[in-house]
């Protein structure tokens, strides 16, 4: 699986070119025959486990103060505390008034800070997460519900290390219960040469958000490969638009909306942008697309 950096747009519509840390990391691991090497030791429970502990512990806050100067983290946007770990940091929460939800009935908004992608769902619709190409009935795991948003969009948003990692129902209405997809990873040979195919699938949950005003909307988060862990904190209940919905554990992770047709449609930005393999970089609450004229 050939890595590729990732074009983003910033708020100002300009493009730049992103190589983070993360995404140099990753790409060892994946493209070179010794950091496949290493990949598969690294993701074996007990490892993950280990890794997850040591991130709990008091001692790990020593890595916050590097992390925040690292990433140019502005703190000024959180609330402002003692941390007791390194994931009680990075599970740090917004100072009120750092994120505005758009609450016009019909703006559709981002449910966390991220790398935005947009796609309309059809035969031929192929997209990438983390590393490894989905269809809408793969990532699902279930065809028939893939067809319930046959001509919709999927709303991929790409969330870095360096994030905001908490996430905010997008809209008023009943959230269902969630279905848990295990991830998966397997590699025959990872030294047969520096380009050998990787298969894997990362943990991944959702649940069917009934909204008020874009119809039934798939909401599906992404742990990450490691130490990555889903902290969805609620599921058979009312919910409203900006309501706290979750949070990620350590690691850069994903959360992906599928809509259905005729329902929600992007900023024309966004798709063109897409289709050039440009993300947008987007905030929470921010309006990301409209709900359609009946």
């Amino acid at each position: 699986m050939l890595f590729r950096s990732h074009h983003i747009a910033d708020s100002t519509g300009r493009i730049k070119k992103q190589h983070s840390l993360q995404d140099k990391v990753l790409s060892f691991l994946y493209d070179h025959a010794v950091g496949r090497l290493l990949l598969r030791p690294l993701v074996m429970p007990w490892v993950t486990k280990c890794g997850a502990k040591l991130l709990n512990t008091k001692a790990s806050c020593m890595f916050v103060p590097l992390f925040i100067r690292t990433h140019s983290i502005c703190m000024k946007d959180y609330e402002p505390k003692k941390y007791s770990s390194y994931n009680d940091f990075f599970t740090r929460k917004l100072a009120k008034g750092a994120r505005l939800v758009a609450k016009e009935p019909e703006a559709f908004v981002s449910p966390c800070d991220g790398r935005l992608s947009v796609y309309r769902i059809d035969q031929n619709c192929k997209f990438t997460v983390k590393h490894t190409e989905y269809t809408v009935p793969s990532l699902l795991r279930d065809a028939k519900l893939a067809d319930a948003y046959a001509n919709g969009y999927v709303w991929i948003f790409r969330l870095c290390v360096s994030d905001y990692h908490r996430y905010i129902c997008v809209d008023d209405g009943y959230l269902s219960a969630y279905r848990k997809i295990p991830g998966v990873f397997h590699t025959v040979n990872p030294v047969a040469n520096d380009h050998f195919p990787i298969y894997k699938e990362n943990t991944r949950e959702y649940a069917i958000l009934h909204s008020k005003h874009f119809g039934k909307i798939l909401c599906m988060e992404v742990g990450a490969l490691f130490v990555g862990k889903i902290e969805n904190h609620f599921a058979k209940c009312k919910v409203v638009r900006g309501e706290e919905k979750g949070n990620f554990a350590f690691g850069g992770s994903t959360i992906i909306l599928l809509t259905q047709a005729g329902r929600v449609v992007p900023k024309p930005e966004l798709c063109k942008r897409s289709k050039q393999a440009v993300e947008t970089e987007v905030k929470l609450g921010e309006r990301v697309g409209s709900r359609c004229k009946v």
